[in-house]
């Protein structure tokens, strides 16, 4: 017996071939299981470079702060300014050039800052919510990698969060979704 089962299903790559076709931009809204963070100094010359020569597309913004790019579901990218990048253990000035995020529960937080403390003392910063609605734990490895492991918190309509989120275009379930409705 195996510990692996095919799962194509769920994912967006096409089965080899010559004859595969590449799946539309998805432009819905999920829980993103893992993404790419990446500083720029110049945001608006990184968005074009990526949008043009790439193929992704912007999903949603913050002026002058982040772009979220997608190309495929789950081919996520944070294209962020750079003075926008830095928080919880990272110093002013030290941002990792590679930082990656991973999806996780609110339960798991806690726990994986006290064991990166227990392996390395220095790793971890405090955990910390975000005007995304999120709470995020940033660790720093011993390759100097940002890894940033992030916990949805539950949706609170009225708070300032979902404010936030929707001032940049995101709602919530049951609210007009624009062009996300189809891929809901």
């Amino acid at each position: 017996m195996s510990d692996y089962y095919d799962a194509f299903e769920i994912s967006p790559v096409p089965d080899p071939g010559p004859g595969a076709v590449a799946p539309e931009p998805f432009r819905g809204i999920y829980g993103m299981p893992a993404f790419v963070t990446i500083p720029t100094a110049d945001l608006a010359a990184s968005v074009d470079f990526w949008t043009r020569g790439l193929g992704f597309f912007e999903l949603f913004g913050i002026p002058g702060t982040l772009v979220h790019l997608r190309r495929w579901a789950f081919q996520d990218v944070l294209l962020v300014a750079e003075g926008n990048v830095a928080g919880g253990n990272v110093a002013e000035g030290s941002v990792p050039a590679m930082s990656v995020s991973f999806a996780c529960v609110l339960s798991q937080v806690d726990p994986l800052v006290e064991a990166c403390r227990a392996v390395r003392p220095d790793s971890v910063g405090a955990p910390r919510d975000t005007p995304w609605n999120t709470r995020d734990v940033e660790v720093i490895t011993p390759e100097n990698a940002r890894v940033v492991f992030t916990a949805a918190k539950a949706f609170d309509p009225g708070s300032a969060e979902a404010k936030n989120l929707a001032a940049i275009g995101i709602t919530p379930p049951g609210v007009d979704r624009g062009d996300n409705a189809g891929h809901a």
